[in-house]
């Protein structure tokens, strides 16, 4: 099936007198006839559901259809991004490793490596995804498990050279993990790139409606992990706690990383999505296609507007030919970018401020990437934990302006941008 048809039908398949949509399986509890079924259960030694705090059978369909989406192997549901990044890390680093980042990535993912990993005994080297491979390679330590990125880094909008670090990760016998949250699998496909793990604010375009907090890991199941099994003593040892089970010789490639996920670390943070929110999720991703493909037309839209009006002093949009990132963009998001722009108006944060009082159809919000048409200076809001040289690592400058186009009629959008400009 192709990617549109897989946002309406993949993941849930009902069978003879079922309902048409993923039933919402809102129970905590589910029951069994004896006492060794459960155990098998319990043992890894069958499929089946004995607590949501684990998994349910309503994000498990969500899962699959995600899975499906990106191309992987193996999926699950977390309660936020910010779960998913961190459990797809912290299932394979622990205190005394060492994780290489992105240092243009999403301010909050930023403060979770670089504040609360590193008190749990993680160390975190930040990279700018523009390094040289001299730079990448000399990144790398013994001890280092994984390298990690986003595709379309929120706010800063750098594009992630997905390829080029999946091979410097692979020389050095790690995997590679992609942040795919502002490209979605619409507009780019990492594993198809040498990426092996998949992360999503599923919160963002993927439900699109401002309607429920959601997180996703997706696993490509290609990544070889008893070939560099000292490296990997959690997947490739036995588990004690699920009595000696080693996840890569019982469940393969395909399935190691997402089981251990769930066995150990959803069991143990219970960190899930809830059952409604997935079901929510579902819905958007239905329309997940037609919604995207307008939200970058709209976003280009607005992006040739302000690069053309006398009062911005600077836009930044990796679909614009003029953009540095435009060669990464059309070599792995060739349809479409994604529906932020980010922008400077002359006069700095004030004039910034005093711009965005006057918006009448785009909202101040801190959300990014749904339907309504939103703005942010993300300096005072979701960066404001950074310092101001944080910041300019990170990309963000004092004076940027987040602008996240939604899907409304764009000479709406344009028109409003125009009269708040006027006040400036």
């Amino acid at each position: 099936m192709e990617l549109e048809t897989k946002c309406i039908q993949a993941g849930y398949e009902p069978k003879n007198g079922e309902s048409r949509m993923i039933p919402i399986v809102q129970s905590t509890t589910f029951k069994y006839d004896t006492s060794e079924d459960m155990a098998k259960l319990f043992d890894l030694e069958a499929s089946g559901y004995f607590y949501t705090r684990l998994q349910n059978p309503t994000n498990d369909y969500v899962a699959a259809k995600l899975t499906a989406l990106e191309g992987g192997s193996a999926g699950m549901l977390t309660s936020s991004g910010q779960a998913a990044n961190f459990f797809a890390v912290f299932n394979i680093a622990s205190c005394g490793d060492h994780v290489i980042a992105s240092s243009s990535i999403y301010g909050g993912t930023f403060n979770l490596f670089n504040v609360t990993m590193r008190k749990m005994g993680i160390d975190f080297t930040f990279i700018s995804p523009d390094a040289t491979d001299e730079e990448l390679n000399a990144a790398f330590k013994p001890n280092t498990k994984c390298v990690f990125g986003e595709t379309i880094a929120n706010p800063a909008l750098t594009v992630f050279d997905i390829e080029r670090f999946a091979k410097a990760a692979h020389a050095h016998g790690v995997p590679l993990i992609v942040d795919n949250t502002f490209a979605t699998p619409i507009n780019c496909r990492p594993f198809e790139w040498g990426c092996d793990i998949v992360t999503h604010s599923t919160t963002k375009y993927l439900d699109g409606h401002d309607a429920a907090v959601g997180g996703a890991i997706i696993d490509s199941g290609k990544f070889d992990w008893m070939a560099h099994k000292d490296k990997f003593p959690g997947l490739c040892t036995p588990d004690e706690s699920y009595h000696g089970i080693t996840y890569a010789t019982k469940f393969g490639n395909a399935g190691a990383f997402i089981t251990k996920c769930t066995a150990q670390l959803m069991r143990d943070f219970g960190s899930i999505q809830a059952p409604m929110n997935a079901y929510l999720l579902n819905l958007g991703i239905e329309s997940l296609a037609v919604r995207v493909k307008r939200h970058c037309e709209n976003g280009l839209a607005v992006a040739q507007f302000l690069s053309k009006h006398d009062k911005v002093s600077w836009v930044n949009y990796p679909g614009l030919p003029d953009n540095k990132y435009y060669p990464l963009t059309q070599k792995y998001m060739p349809n479409g970018t994604c529906g932020v722009v980010s922008f400077g108006i002359k006069g700095g944060r004030k004039a910034a401020e005093e711009f965005m009082k006057h918006l009448k159809v785009a909202m101040i919000a801190t959300h990014v990437a749904d339907a309504h048409t939103c703005v942010l200076h993300p300096a005072s809001a979701t960066h404001r934990q950074l310092s101001d040289e944080e910041l300019v690592a990170c990309g963000v400058g004092p004076d940027l302006v987040r602008f996240s186009v939604g899907i409304e009629n764009i000479k709406d959008i344009i028109d409003d941008l125009n009269q708040a400009l006027s006040f400036v």
